[in-house]
Formats: C-alpha cells, sequence, structure tokens
C-alpha cells in the first residue's frame, strides 16, 4: 500500500474486503499497472496514455484534468522521472480529490434514524437495504423495513425475503401507496423504540417528472410523522451505468436534497472512477460501496482504501 496510505495493520476481516474491493476494480488497476511500471519514462505520451484511462474507468473529463494537472505539479516540485513514481502521485491526487467525499453515516442522532432510499430501477436499492440492515445490526442497533416500492410485488417480496434473513420486521402491504406504507413503518418504530427505519421506494427514472412528484410526497409525509425526518436521503447507483451516475446525482439531488450515496455493483466493472466525476462535478458523501451479493459485501466508503485498491495497491 502506498507509504501515505499506512494505517493500522488490517484486521482479517478488513483484508478480505479490501480483497475483493482490489478484484472489483482489477481492471482499471490493471490498466494503470501495466502503464505505471518502474523505469518508464515521463513524457507527453504517457500522460495521454494516462488520461485515456482515466476517462475509460469513467473518471469524467473535468475531473481527468484536475488529476493531471495536479499530477504534474507534483512531477514538477518533487522532479519525478520515471513512471513507476507517477503511481504515488496519482494517488496523492485521487486521494485529494475523494477524501471529502468520506464522511462515516452516524445514526444515531434520532431514534428513530430514518433512511430514505431513492435510485434509478436495477441500481439494487432493496439488496442494499438488506445489507445496511445487517450492518446497523452489528453496531447493535434495532431495524425496521419499509416495503415502499409499491409498485413491483417483486421488490415488495425481495425486501420480506431479506426481513426473514435479517430477523427484522417489514412494513407492508399487499398494495396501496408508498407514502402510506412508509407513514405506518415511521409511527410503528416510534412506538416500537425502533433505531432505524430502512424506507425503500420505487426505481424511477430521473426524466419521469410525475414519480418524481411522488417520490417528493413520499417525503414530506415522512415529515409529518417525525418533522426532522428522513434524517438521510441515500441514493443508490449502479457503478456500471459510468458517467450516467452523476445524472442521476443531479437530478435526485434536486428533487430530493440527496444526503449520501451508495455506490453498488463494483465488482468487476471498469467505471469505478465515476467517484471522481461526482466528487469533482457534484459532491455528495458517499456512505457506501458494494462489490458482491453476500450480506458483507456493502461496507462505509474509505478513500484510502478505494484509491489503493484502484491502483492495484490493496493489502
Amino acid at each position: 500500500m502506498f507509504s501515505f496510505l499506512k494505517k493500522n495493520p488490517p484486521t482479517p476481516e478488513s483484508k478480505s474486503w479490501l480483497t475483493r474491493l482490489a478484484d472489483g476494480l482489477a481492471r482499471t488497476g490493471g490498466q494503470l499497472s501495466a502503464l505505471l511500471v518502474p523505469g518508464g519514462r515521463i513524457d507527453d505520451e504517457l500522460y495521454e496514455e494516462l488520461e485515456t484511462v482515466l476517462i475509460t474507468a469513467d473518471v469524467g473529463m473535468d475531473a481527468t484534468r484536475r488529476l493531471l494537472a495536479d499530477v504534474r505539479h507534483q512531477v514538477r516540485e518533487q522532479k519525478l522521472s520515471e513512471a513507476g513514481q507517477l503511481r504515488q502521485a496519482l494517488a496523492q491526487a485521487l486521494l485529494k480529490l475523494l477524501a471529502p467525499l468520506a464522511a462515516p453515516l452516524d445514526v444515531g442522532t434520532h431514534r428513530p434514524f430514518v433512511i430514505m432510499l431513492c435510485g434509478v430501477n436495477g441500481a439494487g436499492k432493496t439488496t442494499s437495504i438488506g445489507k445496511l440492515a445487517r450492518h446497523f445490526q452489528r453496531q447493535g442497533k434495532s431495524v425496521l423495513l419499509a416495503a415502499g416500492d409499491t409498485f413491483r410485488a417483486a421488490a415488495r417480496e425481495q425486501l420480506q425475503e431479506w426481513g426473514k434473513r435479517n430477523e427484522v420486521t417489514v412494513i407492508a402491504q399487499q398494495s396501496g401507496d408508498a407514502s402510506a406504507v412508509i407513514f405506518d413503518a415511521v409511527q410503528a418504530a416510534q412506538a416500537r423504540r425502533i433505531d432505524v427505519v430502512l424506507a425503500d421506494t420505487a426505481g424511477r427514472l430521473a426524466t419521469q417528472a410525475h414519480l418524481m412528484e411522488e417520490i417528493k410526497k413520499v417525503k414530506r409525509v415522512i415529515a409529518k410523522v417525525m418533522p426532522d425526518a428522513p434524517h438521510e436521503v441515500l441514493l443508490v447507483l449502479d457503478a456500471n451505468t459510468g458517467q450516467n451516475a452523476l445524472s442521476q446525482v443531479k437530478a435526485f439531488d434536486a428533487a430530493l436534497g440527496v444526503t449520501g450515496l451508495v455506490l453498488t455493483k463494483l465488482d468487476g466493472t471498469a467505471k469505478g472512477g465515476v467517484i471522481a466525476a461526482i466528487a469533482q462535478a457534484h459532491p455528495i458523501p458517499v456512505r457506501f460501496i458494494g462489490v458482491g451479493e453476500g450480506l458483507d459485501d456493502l461496507q462505509p466508503f474509505v478513500a484510502e482504501d478505494f484509491v489503493a485498491a484502484l491502483l492495484g495497491q490493496a493489502a
């Protein structure tokens, strides 16, 4: 791992997570490793190739320009002379860009702490809720799930299955209004003194104005039960959508005031660099990232770990 990224020695559990994360980002890490080899020359051709790799990884043009400008500055200041030294310089530039997004979610400020999840169909919202339930349970928190995706019976059934796996209550209705389901869930959580409510909502495209109005209504109804809720609006993003994820961030933030992001499906994608594009164009804290289907495959976002994995240097 990079010298400036050194922290406490990783535990077996964290090392396993870092390995999985590095495996998930291996396509980009492999390209960078092949490019930034010891002994290679630092010249315009190398910078052009590095620019291509970053853009291919969906870092985006603006963030790529910022990173390359930072790298060039370090080359001049530190008098770097070979390609292998650019790995450290790029790591420093990436960490500077991404570190502000690493803000762990604190659910201890309210009881219940109401988290509303949103995103397009297929991003992994319902699966992420199941994994988040396990995450908060491990913190000693009691959890209640709200099946607010009333458009798809399959989503409700999937959430109920996650509820069984985690042994948590799921508030659901066979049909009806999503706002009513989540209203009931928050009231139930208050009565039972539950710590965390995870509220699912129907997937929708940011361009579907009428559906975006419906999800705004859900947020307003939550506030009627608890005036300061929801306490977190999490937008779930599929890493494979690349730059389209940035468009989703902008649209959902405009509609709902997104307070945190969950980036899923980093396993096998070549587009994990979209976090950098978000950091540059529309920075919102990345609360969690996911690399697989297992219950433990969603973890808090740690900028140092992500940079190390992206550059193929995870422990």
